[in-house]
């Protein structure tokens, strides 16, 4: 009897097994980590992405932007780039970190693996070594949410840090202090939307600063007041053109001009009769996301009112929320709408432009930082950077808990797993101490891109760290091992947490994996014009 060999799959479908598969699964993640590692540490270097149209242009070191941005298709790198954006989205920094601890972990796991060490193995070891080094950082972390000064140093430590290896390291003092004020007016709620980033070509990043208040990049009417204190606000998603007739591919048919002129006039009747319904809301200021024409504006400027058109969507959201008013589109029911309030709306300069500025708002932790710079990718960066230390910092005031970092939670780390690896028989012990490895590989690639001798330093560090001189870390500036404690070189005890268990459970996922198969690719139906 003889069996005739058949594939199970459609045609085109693709499967690799067992090896090969495993091999392809490290090939591709350990790739994803080589790309980034570069840009880890405050000496990191930025990479360039362009679009397809060349037009699009990205200069960045962040690790989630970079991912995202590149089109990947091997199923464990696209693992790694998942892990990086569930960092950004769950902290906001150590992006690179992750994808990078991960990359190091399947690269030690390949050579296990390739000693005959089976991956469930590997895994178990991971494991053990995960929670020792959970419980090290842990009894390192420091709590300073009681006395507020500590905190507040605390708070500008971990925004230094975090900016440290981004394009405002010049500047990290000035944005330390915008960022630390500004989450600290949000008085714990941790609501970013409170905060508002705009960006304006012109000056220098050192010309950036922190303004109380909500600011509009937008203009006020013609005619309307360019002033207004006690401001009641009505804010509205509406359309404000001339009431066409809305009905798809309608014709009108008339048989003189003087009909035209009639439906000309029902049409400003119209918008007329829905003008003098926002205007018997009682408010002084009307705000629409959609277009204002020229006769309802007119009509607003004749009643004395402030109209602002095309506010974007964004903008009258967050409008919503700070004035403390709602957002409206029908106008029949004067009584059950919630105006928003403010003490005074006055247009301010900033550069050569005109932005509206509402002072005294109801939600009085709203505050708006205005970013400077001499060209837009140089804003982008700076409103990206920005934007990590805030979410770190939003992160740290609900866990007040900070570890110390240039390499020294990784060490402290490493060292726990190396002492529990050496009490552990049987084959884990070798994972583990591969996961220990795997940590000290971190503060190698800082000092490495800092052009420093990584061997030298990481050497020495592990040599304080065994001699109990546990906040050591690496100095970048001066290219040698310091107290980072003395330096305040500190972060969010949750950022580093957060690192360690992700790319750990990234690396184990992968690990499992002995069988990739491929979907046949989908054929498109020939068209009309046989393509």
């Amino acid at each position: 009897m003889s069996y005739q060999p058949f594939s199970l799959y459609k045609a085109g479908a693709d499967e690799e097994k067992a090896e090969n598969a495993r091999l392809s699964a490290f090939v591709g993640a350990i790739a994803i980590g080589d790309l980034v590692k570069s840009t880890l540490g405050p000496k990191g270097m930025d990479k360039i992405l362009q679009g397809n149209d060349r037009k699009e242009m990205q200069v960045t070191n962040d690790g989630a932007t970079i991912l995202k941005s590149i089109g990947i298709d091997n199923p464990a790198a696209k693992i790694l780039v998942d892990i990086s954006k569930v960092q950004d989205d769950e902290v906001g920094d150590g992006t690179t970190s992750v994808t990078v601890l991960a990359c190091e972990l399947l690269r030690e796991a390949e050579d296990l693996i390739s000693q005959k060490i089976h991956p469930q193995t590997i895994i178990s070891g991971f494991r053990k070594a995960t929670v020792a080094a959970r419980k090290a950082l842990e009894e390192s972390a420091i709590d300073n949410s009681q006395d507020l000064t500590s905190f507040r140093s605390d708070l500008l430590n971990i925004a230094r840090t975090t900016l440290s290896s981004k394009i405002l390291t010049q500047y990290k003092d000035l944005y330390a202090n915008l960022a630390v004020d500004a989450v600290l007016r949000l008085k714990g709620s941790g609501n970013l939307d409170a905060i508002q980033v705009i960006k304006k070509l012109g000056g220098s990043l050192s010309d950036s600063y922190l303004d109380e208040g909500f600011l509009l990049d937008k203009k006020i009417g013609l005619n309307q007041p360019k002033r207004i204190e006690k401001a009641k606000i009505l804010i509205a998603n509406t359309p404000m053109d001339t009431d066409k007739i809305k009905v798809f591919g309608s014709r009108v048919k008339v048989d003189s001009v003087s009909k035209v002129a009639e439906l000309e006039l029902a049409e400003k009747e119209k918008m007329k009769e829905k003008v003098e319904k926002i205007i018997k809301h009682g408010a002084n200021v009307f705000i629409n996301r959609q277009l204002i024409y020229n006769y309802p504006e007119q009509l607003f400027a004749d009643a004395g009112m402030m109209a602002i058109e095309h506010a974007d969507f964004e903008g009258v959201e967050r409008l919503a929320l700070v004035l403390g008013g709602e957002i409206v589109s029908t106008f029949d029911c004067p009584d059950k709408v919630r105006l928003g309030q403010c003490e005074l709306i006055e247009e301010v300069m900033i550069g050569e432009d005109s932005l509206l500025k509402f002072s005294g708002v109801a939600l009085g932790e709203a505050c708006t930082i205005v970013l400077r710079g001499a060209t837009q990718q140089i804003l982008d960066e700076a409103e990206r950077s920005l934007h990590d230390a805030l979410c770190v910092l939003t992160r740290t005031v609900r866990e007040p808990r900070i570890v110390f970092g240039g390499g020294c939670s990784e060490m402290l780390m490493a060292n726990a797993v190396s002492v529990l690896a050496a009490q552990t028989p049987g084959k884990e012990a070798i994972a583990m101490e591969s996961f220990a490895k795997a940590l000290r590989q971190l503060p190698t690639y800082i000092a490495d891109n800092a052009g420093y001798d990584s061997s030298e330093l990481v050497s020495q560090l592990r040599a304080h760290h065994a001699s109990g001189e546990n906040t050591y870390g690496l100095n970048m500036l001066e290219g040698k091992c310091d107290d980072v404690k003395v330096m305040g070189i500190t972060e969010s005890f949750h950022l580093k947490r957060q690192v360690l268990l992700s790319a750990s459970e990234a690396a184990e996922m992968i690990l499992r994996v002995d069988d990739i198969i491929r979907a046949a690719p989908r054929r498109r139906a020939a068209d009309m014009r046989h393509h």
